[in-house]
């Protein structure tokens, strides 16, 4: 057990749990998230003793002490881990030394460490026992603050928070049990206990205090602990009086307490102050209404006796309080709550106490009680920062007012006799009396000081003005604009009184109070305008002087009528510049008490008028006063600075109207305050120079420079003059800003400063104008060429505008810059030291500023680069990042960068100097070249480095920040700070993203903890602290993505700050797809993090804004709108990034067999059964990973669930609202439009936007410049009108974004699904469920895009999806059908032809059934449908997907047997309908029932627009056309004239093909089109109709004309014909030429093969075709090179000429009776007939191509080898040879009698190659001879043995396929290295079987073509040897035997000239060849016939008829023909 009890717990247990409870309680009460409530219930029942003993440690233990001690030895437990560990020494000592420091159990310090230790990464540079210090306050501090937001929360009086009601009572509960158990006692003593100095003075003795940095965080941990402790009293009696003990507890402890330094209270006893305050307070029951009896119930001011009374005693008797001050106000705070009670209703028994009110009030006021709150409590920093603090004390004041007038009667009775002695005094030059009183004094400042500041814009001093008449103008809005319609409340009437009745009479001593208190209670802008009449109504008619009685003093009139005389007065005085110097000026004429006067009236009227229009006008207006005049002449008279420059500051509030900024700016000129106008007379300089260098400077103050700065800034915003000064000076600004740039900025450093604050004052005020003149300038052409003016008859260059000075001076290494950079580099050192200094505000918004300038000039240098260059001047400008790279003087380094990042590392303290500092870094990490430097920059020096590193860290890790939904006006410094972190964190994140595109190394690499030494992919990233690996941005921003993620809502930044995780998840994905850092980041995800499973489960997010509520656009207010439409854009995109990085790891895994990890994410987002529950603890981990793995899909209807990726497409509304059209009435709506285009601009993300700013410029610009009167009363109208268009283009943009999102969201979804489907392992999705899953997502797409509301833009991506599906679904559907094909196969096989059919193996055709596939084409169809006219290019996408479709209904490639022949025809014919044939009669149903909308889509697609859209088009009617048995489409075709449009096209092609042979050739488009028609007319052409049709469209006579096939490039392999292209994709030229020729020569084919009925037709045009292009077919005929691309030609070519190149087609050819052509065309037929004979002797066998044959052993080509291509074209070679000569034979005659000789009668030739030797090469046969029989025969043999081993080969292929399952996996392999070439072994075996399956049925295929050619060549070769045989044996006489050949000559004498059979024109030629064979010849021939037809021979033909003719061919014809040749071989013999 004691084992167990010492376990220490690695989260340390005075840390860990108290974060826990913190973080709950911030999220339920904070944050509002509903199901932290839970939570929060089971944390407050686990942790209540923790907030009983509050702050109480864990005690010193004897037994615990000896564990630590031995625990380097023996070890220690560790909850939650196996075993012990050893604890070093170290840590030992560490841990005694902590526990005798705070006091605390040895194991509790010994935890503190080791969690000090695990949190070392998020605080470099400390020990772990400084970092367990801050862990141990922190957890004091997470305790208190959750204490005081449970206090806050509770239901009460004075606020609430809007919490639900179940838990407000839950908190109210557990707190009020705390209380019981004596809270505020606690509380108290720990507030006395601890204290900052003595912790301080503990830790410094225990060396417990680090660098700078941790001391600022120690001192405020132990700061917050104290507030947070003091504001748990604050909340708890501001909401529900403390009782009477805890009341006196907190009396008692008020009465020791003392003041600050700065005689304000400290924070702490300030709340404690209040807390005490809110016990007294009874004002809220004025204002209840509901519930107030409950409310009385619980006060026991009003319920208990004892509690007044013990109250009463303590503060009317008690001794003196160390502050009397605090005494006299808690007093004050008891009289009035006693006259309070007293004036409630049963109230009589306290009435004793009542009335002792006056009495206590009296001590109170005699104590200066006003005086106190004034200097120690409103006077306190903290005071105006918390709201209910100045309503409390608005409540005291206006209480003691309202409850005791007579009190205040009485102070000012007193008043007024004081000021009479003290008159008396003056007047007999005496002191006054010491005893005087000061209390209504103290009173009014007290009001004044109050008021001065409104945070809150509370405008509580409204109640202090009662509107004497009814008071309606367009001014008053607000909450209190009701108060004129109803008779003001009492208390309103009698604290107005007090303002008027005080202003009466007013003695001198009250006169500076008196205007103190309504500068105060002027502050608002409802008050100002109260003030400012009562200052009016004030004024008498006229008053001659100030003395006559009658005058109110506290008048405008008597103001201002004062100024005047002044002026009067010391204008006089003013002597003549020449004659006296002007620093010498006597400085008579107002006393101090005066200037203390006009001070006040002026700082009193700059109130008013900042905040009152109407106030600025009237006054300004004002005949009589002229303030702004006299105001500016006082400026020029000899009164003190400080009065002057009060006087600028008034002049500044003037100034905010542009109005009167305008003619201030002429004022200010006219007056020369500031000298800019030399006269040459003029021997001395005046004006505010002179001031600042001569009197400023020797007094070391400087309120008029600032001054002066001020109302610059002020006019420069409100209106900015161009032509100031014209006339006297060149016109402009340069005079001011090289004032404040040489004399005011360049010089602040070097000044002296009585008050140290002072400087960073001036620096601050004169950066400020030169921020906003540069933030308003925009760089235009004309700056940069010297514009001339005229003055005073001379042309002098004019200024330029102030912006482009500041950037010149800024784009150069000028004295300005380099003050700024040294300004920066000063400020950071002094926040580094984190210690309060004098003017430190002033210092960091000084910095800022500098920054600002910085980040201005970056922004805007790009466009003023542009202009200076295209301007040619010779200005020299360097950009600012190359300036930044300079060598700072001071440090000679180059650190300037540095430094500005530096700023980073104090975002908790100065969030908005690290939001500049992280935008001028972004603007710099744009640069490649910079980027390399700065990586060096910042990581030279190691402490720099780290520095810098947990800067850049410290502000994502930020939890402070957070995203606005409104960018409301009035945002809360608070707010506004969490915003600034927010942005900050966004420009970082853009940093690191802009920073990922460049090369190595790089700024993101540096930041995100990658290798910069070694090569990025050899980084091993790690957890912070893993291998001493610091903490990173990398891990920053996993942190921000995983919080939540271990809840039900997911990742809390989606929601809480949508555009953060965004950018966050693109870092990720940017890091995973970016080749180097892919294979570290995604192994670390993986591993360490499990990133990608715990986000994906969260898929969607909620699309719809926050809280998932939908948008009203009518009932939000438009910012909200957008917002909400951001919110939906940051959403889609962070599920983009999120799904494209989870494909990236899909194919990561499967590529490296990691199958699991593929495994869990597929089954993630493809399950339909639920995923386990979401657990609070991590106990299901395991469970996920042992899950059953046997399939996706459980057919368990009741618990399916929606698959996650159809999820994720339903967050995407395929809905996109267009804005509506705009309605204008002034501007132009056409010219608009155009503006908008010009405007219009490409952002970061690479969307065309409109740059909303710069239409504004333009729309204002055109408004400015329009002239006369109507325009400017119209002005307020076009400026609306101008808001709308604006308003306009802004939605549009949004609209754009919001589609782009939509778009890049279906991308991604897109990839993801198309990973899923192909790179991951086939075998972890099922078949079926492959198919159920792909049918799904089809569907869900289709329904989506085919809604009518569906935005169009939406249609590529969706269709570009269903392509891709589409194509996935027929490779599942065609696999699995090949699948089932060979398993029937295989049973037919083995059970030897039973009647198993492949019907009964598969019930449906595809697992998903017909009915599915039926709807997914017509879907498929309506899409096609739906995109009408336009959208070319997604019908594209569309006839893909549908090309795929109809692939599923093609039967797949069966292997030939050679065996289904067997069947008989009727078998055939009566077969039932098998599965291949209904799916495609039901496709073609479907499509037929689309009817001729769809056909004229596709049609019209076909024959015009882009290339790659007619292709597929093309292929859709190709494959349509193919499976129409009833032929509609061809007819339509037909009817509409498309088939004809189609070939009268290939005439137009011509052109465009022969620039395709050029060695060079353009885009080859046009090539693959032309292939795609040709296919396409083949395809009609084996229809007959379509075959004669295109013989009627005259197809063949198109391409007869066109001259690319006469275009044949060389074919010698040295040409430049034959050099393929590098890259390999572009063919070599002669490869074109064979694409643009071969489907010329099929097309021939197959309309020769078709056209029955037509035949002669065919012939004749096919042979005008041949004749056309006679040069290039002999060339190919003469075959000088055998390629596989040459024998295809030639294959198709003899194909042709044997059945067009006949004498017979001569004869059907209308020739227009020339006999010259008839002999042409004779002469070609003769021709072709020759060269075809010829190729016989080269292709039947000899010795070179046998080699050729085994050299062109290869890879594949498509579907077969080279070898085998080559082969087969070969054997058609010799087929079509054989066939011809058979044709030639049988048309010559039908009997042998009369047959022309093909051969001459000789073996010789076939008997010597059958001895082949492979040294003889064989001659060709010239043209002229006919070749011999010996061909024939040799052929024949040759064939026959061919025959054999073919069919030997092809039956092993055969069984090698049955048995495919037993085949050893090396054969396997072998197969399948055939089809891939590489990679075999990374293949799955299932797959390895589909390819060795697919590979044997080529080989199958291949083998049972070929056979079928032997055989054919057999037959043919038979008939053609036995009709010469026939012929030479029987009818023919040779020329030396003794019968004349005048027989055989008469045979052919006697038939038309034409009809002559013989190879040449002249039949005499024949003789002549003929007349050369001898009777010796014939022997010879008989000799060797018998030789050479031999038994052997003979069996082998026979055989061939037996085992293949018998189902194949003509059975019984070899055998005839055998015999029939065996016969004449004999009968010669014998």
């Amino acid at each position: 057990m004691a084992a167990v009890t010492m376990a220490v717990n690695s989260a340390a247990s005075l840390w860990g749990p108290y974060k826990e409870i913190w973080q709950t309680v911030e999220s339920v009460i904070w944050r509002r998230l509903p199901e932290a409530v839970h939570l929060l219930d089971l944390a407050l029942k686990k942790h209540k003793p923790d907030f009983i003993s509050l702050f109480k440690n864990p005690a010193k233990n004897v037994q615990h002490r000896e564990k630590v001690k031995k625990a380097s030895i023996e070890g220690i437990t560790i909850q939650g881990q196996q075993g012990t560990r050893l604890l070093p020494e170290q840590l030992i000592s560490e841990a005694f030394i902590l526990s005798d420091l705070f006091d605390i159990g040895e194991l509790a310090a010994v935890e503190l460490l080791l969690a000090g230790e695990h949190q070392l990464p998020r605080f470099p540079g400390l020990t772990r026992g400084l970092v367990a210090i801050l862990l141990y306050w922190d957890g004091k501090r997470c305790i208190a603050n959750s204490l005081h937001s449970l206090v806050q929360s509770r239901q009460g009086k004075t606020w609430t928070l809007e919490l639900s009601s179940e838990l407000v009572s839950m908190t109210t509960r557990f707190t009020d049990e705390l209380m019981e158990q004596g809270l505020t006692q606690k509380v108290l003593c720990l507030i006395n206990q601890i204290s900052l100095n003595n912790e301080f003075e503990k830790l410094q003795t225990a060396r417990g205090l680090g660098n700078a940095s941790h001391r600022k965080g120690v001192s405020d941990l132990i700061k917050e602990c104290r507030q947070s402790l003091a504001d748990c009293l604050f909340a708890w009696a501001c909401q529900t009086p403390l009782n009477k003990d805890d009341t006196l507890y907190l009396i008692s402890h008020m009465e020791c307490v003392t003041l600050e330094a700065d005689g304000t209270l400290e924070t702490v006893n300030l709340a404690l102050l209040m807390a005490l305050l809110y016990c007294f307070d009874i004002s809220f029951l004025e204002h209840v209404t509901e519930d107030r009896e409950e409310l009385i119930h619980q006060l026991p001011l009003l319920t208990e006796r004892q509690y007044v009374t013990a109250i009463h005693c303590k503060l009317q008797n008690s001794q003196p309080w160390k502050l009397a001050g605090l005494q006299a106000v808690v007093r004050l705070a008891w009289a009035l709550a006693l006259r309070g009670i007293s004036q409630l209703p049963d109230t009589t028994a306290l009435t004793e106490f009542t009335e002792a009110d006056e009495l206590i009030a009296n001590m109170a006021i005699g104590q200066n009680a006003f005086l106190f709150l004034t200097d120690a409590v409103v006077r306190a920093e903290v005071f105006h920062k918390d709201e209910f603090y100045i309503r409390r004390i608005h409540s005291l004041i206006t209480d003691f007012l309202t409850l005791m007038p007579m009190k205040v009667k009485q102070l000012r009775n007193r008043a007024d006799e004081d000021a009479r002695i003290i008159h008396m005094s003056l007047q007999m030059g005496t002191e006054p009396p010491s005893t005087l009183r000061r209390d209504l004094e103290h009173l009014m400042l007290l009001i004044g000081e109050l008021y001065q500041k409104d945070p809150f814009k509370l405008e509580l001093a409204l109640e202090y003005w009662c509107p004497s008449e009814p008071f309606q103008t367009t001014t008053m809005i607000g909450s209190f604009s009701g108060l004129t319609r109803h008779r003001p409340p009492q208390r309103q009437v009698v604290l107005s009184k007090f303002v008027r009745q005080m202003g009466d009479m007013l003695p001198p001593s009250l006169y500076l109070p008196y205007l103190k208190m309504l500068r105060g209670l002027a502050n608002g802008p409802h008050c100002a305008h109260y003030c400012f009449s009562l200052l009016k109504v004030n004024g008498s008619s006229h008053v001659e002087n100030i003395q006559v009685v009658g005058g109110n003093p506290v008048s405008w009139e008597h103001f201002f009528h004062s100024l005047m005389l002044y002026h009067e007065h010391l204008r006089r005085d003013i002597p003549s510049t020449d004659t006296i110097q002007y620093r010498h000026m006597p400085l008579r004429g107002i006393t101090q008490r005066e200037m203390d006067g006009l001070i006040a009236f002026l700082e009193l009227t700059g109130t008013i008028i900042k905040w009152s229009e109407n106030a600025r006008l009237a006054l300004c207006e004002h005949p009589q006063w002229t303030p702004v005049v006299v105001m500016l002449g006082l400026t020029q008279c000899s009164i003190p600075p400080v009065l002057k420059a009060e006087i600028l500051k008034t002049l500044a509030a003037f100034g905010k109207s542009p109005e009167i900024a305008a003619s201030l700016w002429q004022s200010l000129e006219y007056t020369q305050i500031l000298q800019t106008v030399r006269t040459p007379s003029q021997r001395q300089d005046t004006g505010i120079e002179v001031e600042l260098n001569e009197i400023e400077s020797r007094s070391e103050e400087y309120p008029l420079t600032r001054a002066f700065c001020y109302l610059i800034s002020t006019l420069v915003e409100s209106s900015f003059p161009t032509n100031l000064g014209a006339g006297l000076r060149p016109p402009g600004f340069d005079p001011y800003l090289q004032f404040l740039r040489d004399s005011v900025f360049l010089r602040f450093p070097t000044r002296a400063y009585r008050r140290a604050a002072e400087k960073w004052e001036v620096a601050e005020v004169v950066l400020g104008v030169f921020y906003k003149l540069l933030r308003d300038y925009e760089p235009r052409p004309e700056d940069f060429t010297d514009q001339m003016v005229e003055l005073q008859g001379e042309l002098v260059v004019a200024y330029k505008s102030p912006g482009y000075n500041l950037m010149f001076h800024l784009l150069n290494d000028s004295p300005l810059l380099g003050l700024c950079l040294s300004l920066l580099e000063e400020g950071v050192k002094l926040l580094d030291t984190y210690a309060p200094f004098p003017g430190k505000k002033h210092l960091e918004k000084a910095v800022e500023y500098s920054l600002g300038l910085l980040e201005l000039a970056l922004q805007k240098e790009n466009q003023f680069m542009d202009w200076l260059r295209e301007s040619h001047s010779s200005v020299i400008a360097t950009s600012l990042e190359q300036l930044l790279q300079g060598i700072n003087p001071r440090t000679k380094k180059a650190d300037h960068v540095v430094n500005i990042a530096r700023y980073l590392i104090h975002v908790n303290t100065n969030p908005d100097l690290a939001f500049e500092s992280a935008k001028i870094l972004c603007y710099i990490s744009r640069y490649p070249n910079i980027q390399v430097k700065l990586v060096g920059d910042f990581t030279q020096d190691q402490t720099v480095s780290e520095t810098l590193m947990s800067g850049f860290v410290d502000c994502l890790d930020n939890e402070g920040s957070e995203e606005m939904i409104l960018a409301e006006t009035g945002i809360v410094s608070e707010k506004k700070g969490t915003l600034v972190k927010h942005n900050t964190q966004i420009h970082i994140l853009s940093l690191l993203i802009n920073s990922l595109d460049l090369k190595a190394p790089n700024l993101a690499f540096y930041l995100l903890g990658y290798e910069l030494r070694k090569p990025v992919n050899a980084t091993n990233l790690q957890d912070p602290g893993v291998l001493g690996c610091p903490r990173t941005c990398l891990h920053s921003i996993l942190n921000i993505l995983e919080k939540g993620t271990e809840g039900r809502n997911g990742p809390l930044a989606v929601k809480e700050s949508p555009h953060l995780a965004e950018l966050c998840y693109q870092v990720i994905y940017q890091l995973c797809a970016y080749s180097d850092t892919s294979g570290p980041t995604m192994r670390y995800l993986r591993t360490s993090q499990d990133f990608l499973f715990s986000q994906l489960q969260h898929l969607p997010f909620a699309v719809k804004g926050r809280g998932g509520f939908e948008v009203c656009s009518s009932l939000l207010s438009c910012d909200l709108t957008f917002t909400l439409a951001g919110h939906e854009i940051s959403a889609l995109n962070q599920m983009s990034w999120l799904m494209k990085t989870a494909g990236i790891e899909l194919r990561v895994t499967s590529l490296n067999r990691q199958r699991s990890h593929t495994q869990r994410l597929l089954h993630l987002l493809l399950d339909d059964v639920p995923l386990r529950s979401y657990s609070v603890d991590a106990e299901g981990s395991l469970e996920e990973e042992t899950r059953n793995i046997t399939g996706f899909l459980h057919f368990d209807t009741a618990s399916k669930v929606r698959r996650k990726i159809l999820s994720i497409l339903d967050s995407v509304d395929f809905r996109q609202e267009s804005p509506e059209e705009l309605h204008l009435d002034f501007f132009d709506r056409a010219q608009i439009e155009q503006v908008i285009s010009n405007c219009e601009h490409k952002n970061q993300q690479g969307q065309t936007v409109c740059n909303v700013k710069l239409l504004h410029r333009v729309l204002i610009a055109e408004v400015n410049a329009l002239q006369g009167m109507a325009a400017i009363g119209q002005r307020p109208l076009l400026m609306e009108e101008i808001n709308t268009i604006l308003q306009h283009v802004v939605e549009r943009n949004k609209l754009r974004e919001c589609l782009h999102a939509k778009r890049h969201m279906l991308e991604s979804w897109r990839h993801l699904v198309e990973i899923i489907l192909a790179a991951c392992p086939l075998d972890l999705i099922q078949e079926e469920d492959r198919q159920l899953v792909i049918r799904d997502l089809l569907h869900e797409l289709h329904d989506k895009i085919l809604k009518e509301e569906a935005a169009q833009e939406l249609m590529p991506v969706v269709a570009g999806a269903v392509f891709t599906l589409t194509a996935h679904l027929s490779q599942a559907v065609r696999g699995e059908q090949k699948q089932a094909l060979s398993t029937h196969s295989q049973h037919v096989t083995i059970l030897d032809g039973s009647t198993t059919s492949a019907g009964e193996v598969s019930a449906g055709f595809a697992s998903i059934g017909d009915s599915s596939l039926h709807i997914i084409l017509r879907k498929l169809l309506d899409f096609i449908l739906t995109t009408g006219g336009g959208f070319q290019r997604v019908r594209a996408h569309l006839y893909g997907a549908l090309l795929y479709y109809l692939q599923i209904s093609q039967k797949p490639d069966e292997p030939d047997t050679l065996e289904t022949g067997q069947k008989t025809m009727w078998e055939r014919l009566t077969a039932p309908e098998d599965e291949f044939t209904k799916l495609q009669n039901d496709n073609m149903d479907i499509i037929e029932s689309y009817g001729e909308s769809l056909m004229e889509v596709v049609c019209r697609d076909a024959c015009d627009g882009h290339e790659i859209g007619r292709m597929l088009a093309l292929a859709v009617m190709d494959r349509i056309v193919a499976i129409d048995q009833h032929n509609q489409w061809l007819y339509f075709l037909i009817n509409t004239g498309y088939l004809k449009a189609l070939t009268d096209s290939l005439t137009q092609d011509d052109a465009t093909l022969q620039s395709m042979l050029s060695p060079k050739p353009p885009l080859l488009k046009a090539l693959f089109l032309y292939e795609s028609k040709m296919a396409f007319l083949t395809r009609v052409a084996k229809v007959q109709v379509g075959a004669l049709e295109l013989l009627t469209a005259g197809a063949i006579v198109h391409l007869s004309q066109c001259q690319v096939y006469d275009h044949r490039p060389e074919t010698d392999s040295h040409s430049m014909f034959c050099i393929r292209d590098p890259s390999g994709f572009i063919p070599a030229p002669v490869e074109r030429y064979h694409q643009i020729l071969l489907p010329a020569l099929r097309l021939c084919q197959v309309i020769l093969t078709s056209s029955i009925g037509q035949n002669q037709l065919a012939e004749g045009q096919v042979l005008q075709f041949l004749i056309a292009h006679s040069d290039p077919i002999q060339a190919i005929l003469r075959c000088q090179q055998v390629t596989a691309g040459s024998l295809q030609e030639l294959a198709l070519l003899t194909g042709i000429i044997s059945k067009a190149a006949l004498p017979d087609v001569l004869n059907g050819i209308e020739l227009q009776g020339n006999s010259g052509t008839l002999m042409e065309f004779q002469g070609h037929i003769g021709r072709f007939q020759r060269q075809c004979l010829g190729l016989l002797s080269r292709f039947s066998g000899s010795d070179r191509l046998r080699e050729v044959k085994k050299q062109q052993e290869g890879t594949q080509v498509g579907r077969v080898s080279k070898k085998d291509e080559m082969e087969l074209a070969m054997q058609q070679i010799c087929a079509n040879v054989v066939k011809y000569c058979q044709t030639l034979l049988i048309q010559s005659s039908p009997g042998s009698q009369h047959t022309i000789c093909l051969f001459t009668p000789s073996l010789a030739e076939g008997t010597s190659r059958e001895g082949s030797r492979q040294d003889t090469q064989l001659p060709m046969v010239p043209y002229w001879r006919l070749p011999s029989l010996g061909v024939i025969l040799f052929l024949l043999k040759q064939s026959t043995n061919d025959f054999f081993s073919c069919y030997e080969n092809h039956r092993q292929s055969v069984t090698k396929y049955q048995n495919l399952q037993h085949l050893p996996p090396d054969e396997i392999k072998e197969l399948c290295q055939a089809l891939v070439s590489v990679g075999v072994d990374k293949i799955s075996a299932a797959q390895r079987q589909v390819l060795a399956r697919r590979r044997l049925v080529q080989q199958i295929n291949h083998r049972a073509e070929l056979l079928s050619l032997y055989c054919f060549i057999v037959e043919t070769c038979l008939f053609i040897l036995w009709r010469h045989l026939e012929y030479y044996f029987l009818y023919f006489t040779p020329t030396d035997s003794h019968v004349s050949l005048d027989i055989l000559s008469a045979s052919y004498r006697g038939r038309r000239y034409h009809d002559s059979y013989c190879l040449e024109t002249n039949p005499d030629s024949r003789r002549l060849i003929l007349s050369q064979v001898h009777q010796h010849d014939i022997e010879q021939l008989q000799i060797d016939a018998v030789a050479s037809f031999g038994e052997s021979l003979q069996k082998k033909l026979l055989d061939i008829e037996t085992v293949y003719c018998k189902v194949r061919s003509q059975h019984l014809f070899i055998q005839a023909l055998v015999r029939r040749i065996r016969g004449l071989v004999r009968m010669k013999k014998t």
